[in-house]
């Protein structure tokens, strides 16, 4: 088997987790206009929620992943309450929701090395350290059931924006958040609403880089970078394209490292984050926008 189907099968199991992170990102973002950066600690929560499940209170994985998935949307949800809303309610300037997202970050971030500890932590051993044949190409249990776990949820989340009257809202509030809000639109409840998916896909991707790596209080604001530049990459506030960002930046990643080397795929992506602003800024899918922060 040629070893290039290999490098493809890679960058999609990583590209699926991206997915879950950059369609936070672009979420909150075709909403409030704003980049939410303090999502990487959504990420964290969701990743230390899951360890506790799964080691202290000794829970079955079916469990726990719901679980980091609700830690996610909590401190998602917390962050809008505590940092967002009244900024929001004053109609404040967009530079003051990325100050306030920053400023989140550190808090979140700081306060796990506060309560917790600095220390790296590893998750239980749950899949055994095998692979998995699938005609010559070889996968890691482990990388499977999250590339997998992450296309049934992007698939849930298609089939939400789309066929729902939740969907038609989140899409209408893309559009025009104050005019849907004239028409009678809860436009809080809807921001809300908006942040419990983001937190939770946060959550989800968090769970399964702790499980692939470690857990460590700047777990999220480390790999968050990337799933930043794959939202950018694709278009900042499409959904679609925060997937087939995610999807190629992990595809080129793979490849890169593959034939390259493992340290130039770094360079690579902040060079490609580079080239997108220079020539397309509005990403391959997204649309170009008065104010685009």
């Amino acid at each position: 088997m040629n070893p290039i189907f290999q490098q493809l099968v890679n960058g999609l199991s990583m590209g699926s987790v991206y997915a879950l992170i950059s369609i936070g990102y672009s979420m909150i973002y075709s909403i409030l206009s704003f980049s939410n950066f303090a999502h990487g600690s959504f990420i964290t929560v969701g990743a230390y929620t899951g360890f506790f499940l799964l080691l202290s209170a000794n829970l079955p994985l079916y469990i726990a992943i719901p679980g980091a998935m609700i830690g996610g949307m909590l401190i998602a949800t917390i962050a809008d309450k505590l940092a967002y809303k009244s900024i929001r309610d004053r109609g404040s300037p967009t530079l003051y929701f990325i100050i306030a997202s920053m400023g989140m970050s550190i808090f979140i971030d700081n306060l796990i090395i506060a309560t917790i500890g600095p220390r790296f932590r590893s998750y239980p051993q749950i899949f055994k350290i095998t692979t998995i044949e699938l005609g010559g190409i070889s996968i890691s249990t482990m990388d499977l059931v999250a590339a997998v776990t992450a296309i049934i949820v992007l698939i849930i989340l298609v089939i939400i924006i789309n066929k729902t009257k939740l969907g038609i809202a989140i899409r209408a509030a893309a559009n025009d958040l104050d005019a849907i809000g004239l028409m009678g639109v809860n436009t809080n409840l809807l921001i809300t609403i908006v942040f419990f998916i983001a937190g939770s896909l946060a959550g989800l991707a968090g769970f399964f880089l702790g499980m692939k790596y470690t857990v460590y209080p700047t777990l999220g604001s480390t790999i968050t970078n990337k799933a930043y530049i794959a939202a950018v990459f694709g278009g900042l506030g499409s959904l679609p394209g925060a997937v087939i960002g995610s999807i190629l930046l992990g595809i080129f990643e793979m490849l890169i490292a593959g034939y390259i080397s493992s340290s130039a795929r770094d360079i690579f992506v902040y060079l490609l984050l580079i080239v997108i602003l220079l020539f397309r800024p509005c990403g391959l899918l997204g649309v170009k926008r008065e104010d685009k922060v």
